[in-house]
């Protein structure tokens, strides 16, 4: 099952890359872009796409995992190293990740469910409190 998911997944970021994110652009409300991040264990690059909101010109994406009770393998990946490349439609921005302190997290989750309500049922679905990680951009490539 896990090659199945892997194997949709590369196929997903293929399309989205051929269509500058015309494919696979928007999920739950929210516009899509591709997260890359190193692999803390293997040090290979592995890009996964996620729903994200603009919040002061930074990119605020969460790590719901569709509410299971682990977080996803890219947030163990940016844990280890915060340096993350992002791509949003045909622009390729290098930039670090911050997983936001709690007071931070409140608001924000507040404003994720605002513009996307599906969210609030993967938090009713998990016993662990769903990180939110910001996204501020370095420089543009």
């Amino acid at each position: 099952m896990k090659r199945l998911f892997r194997f949709i997944l590369r196929i997903f970021v293929l399309l989205y890359r051929l269509t500058r994110g015309k494919f696979g652009g928007h999920v739950q409300g929210l516009d899509v872009l591709l997260l890359t991040t190193t692999g803390r264990k293997t040090g290979k690059k592995h890009t996964t796409p996620l729903g994200y909101f603009m919040e002061d010109g930074d990119y605020v994406i969460t790590a719901s995992n569709a509410g299971f009770d682990t977080h996803p393998a890219w947030f163990h990946n940016l844990r280890a190293n915060s340096h993350v490349m992002i791509e949003i439609k045909d622009r390729e921005i290098e930039a670090e990740a911050e997983i936001t302190e709690p007071e931070k997290r409140v608001a924000l989750w507040s404003r994720l469910i605002s513009l996307a309500p599906g969210y609030s049922s993967y938090a009713t679905k998990t016993s662990r409190e769903i990180p939110l990680i910001v996204i501020h951009p370095l420089k543009n490539l």
